[in-house]
């Protein structure tokens, strides 16, 4: 999280978002149920509840869900967050939340506003906080400055977020402490998370806060912040995962810049333990097309002791500053030092494909990295389309479709670049990329 002043895109953002029409993607939200319940929760879930797809939910201010309780959402459900009690739902150590949605009902939070009256920071998103390995004790989630979490055990299960939409969250919960769509600190890899959506983020997308928690199938649409941030020892696996940038949204204020990745092993990069050391492969980060805002940095800006390393993965887009920037000496030498790895990356779209990165390392000929291609080799349909589903599979004989690097273990096998492999669109049904015209 980082303080930002965003109120200035606001605007162009509600604007940006008002257009109607079916979705591309054949998705199409279930008619409104005009006697559907709208439940208000408020404070601590102390036993074991359900929330149903027939009931609506407002998060009234802070939403605690207990230690030793299990919180399900079926599939379908809407839940929504309340602006001015800056409605949050906080999963606490020790407690679950069992999301599972399906592609057909996908689980919705999003905001309480009308349509044509949504903005990023409406709510405060959702946070899953678990008993994994963090690297600062004590930790809280900042604003809330309550919560504790992390510990010793990164197998901790927090539950299941699955066909999961995260829409207009980011709120402040102070002054210039904003929090994230989707925020995981000190989470195990006991919990499930798997095709989740945040879209008009008020900050990041998602952040991790230490733990070990893996995921697939993630997708970043018009951020503010940065797309995905990791920190405090964050040491998973995440596969399959998309953002798409409005070129003409950006963090505006002046402690803070846009990146798609930023990561750091802590606030002032030391090296406590564990290190910052997730591995992220097969991800597609893309700018569309148009100047991008003066706020913006880097694809990638790894930096303060950070040692994430990222394989099989496409960037298109003007980032300003780098495709892929090593910040800092620490986290160059990680590089050097076979801590961190880049390989199979394609970098397009910007005049500096990459910043403080070992040359001759990075172009070594194993490692299978190029900055050179055309846009034309990537086999895109690079007019991405903003207000409905953009078209992220490569077409036939796209470059990107083949000879990457084989992956570590723990990852699906999977050489080709990107998210996508040509074939398999899995964005499709249950994602939603005009969530302003939807009637909830």
């Amino acid at each position: 999280m980082k303080n930002i002043h965003k109120l200035l895109f606001i605007a162009a953002i509600a604007l940006g978002t008002t257009s109607c029409g079916q979705l591309e993607n054949d998705f199409q939200e279930p008619a409104p149920i005009a006697s559907r319940e709208s439940v208000v929760v408020r404070g601590s879930i102390t036993s074991n509840t359900t929330w149903t797809a027939d009931k609506k939910y407002l998060l009234n201010g802070f939403v605690y869900v207990e230690a030793g309780v299990t919180l399900t959402i079926q599939p379908g459900t809407i839940i929504k967050g309340d602006l001015p009690t800056k409605g949050t739902l906080i999963i606490k150590p020790g407690a679950k939340i069992l999301a599972e949605g399906t592609e057909d009902q996908p689980i919705v939070f999003t905001s309480n506003q009308a349509i044509g009256q949504r903005k990023p920071g409406d709510w405060g998103g959702l946070i899953l906080l678990g008993k994994a390995k963090v690297n600062k004790n004590p930790i809280t989630i900042e604003g809330e400055n309550v919560t504790t979490f992390g510990g010793d055990n990164d197998n901790d299960n927090s539950g299941i977020l699955k066909y999961v939409r995260i829409e207009f969250a980011g709120v402040a919960f102070e002054t210039d402490k904003e929090i994230n769509g989707l925020t995981l600190g000190g989470v195990g890899n006991g919990t499930k998370i798997d095709y989740v959506q945040i879209s008009h983020s008020g900050d990041d997308a998602f952040e991790w806060f230490g733990g070990a928690v893996n995921a697939k199938h993630l997708i970043a649409y018009r951020t503010l912040d940065d797309d995905f941030d990791t920190d405090n020892g964050f040491s998973g696996k995440v596969q399959y995962a998309v953002s798409l940038r409005d070129p003409l949204v950006a963090d505006q204020c002046s402690c803070s810049d846009s990146n798609g990745f930023e990561s750091d092993n802590d606030g002032s990069g030391s090296t406590a333990l564990p290190q910052t050391s997730a591995k992220f492969a097969n991800i597609s980060l893309y700018i569309a097309s148009g100047a991008v805002d003066k706020k913006y940095r880097s694809a990638f800006r790894i930096r303060r002791n950070s040692a994430l390393s990222i394989y099989n993965t496409v960037v298109n887009g003007a980032y300003p500053k780098a495709g892929l920037e090593l910040e800092g000496t620490a986290s160059q030498d990680n590089f050097k030092a076979g801590k961190s790895e880049y390989k199979g990356l394609i970098i397009t779209g910007m005049a500096v494909p990459i910043s403080g990165v070992e040359t001759a390392l990075f172009n070594d000929a194993n490692r299978k990295n190029t900055i050179n291609w055309k846009l034309e080799d990537l086999g895109l349909d690079t007019d991405f389309n903003l207000l409905n589903s953009p078209k992220f599979t490569p077409q036939k004989g796209s470059k990107i479709l083949a000879d990457g690097v084989t992956l570590p273990a723990g990852f699906e096998s999977a050489s080709y670049r990107g998210a996508f492999d040509g074939s398999n669109d899995w964005t499709k049904k249950w994602t939603n990329f005009n969530p302003q015209t939807t009637e909830y």
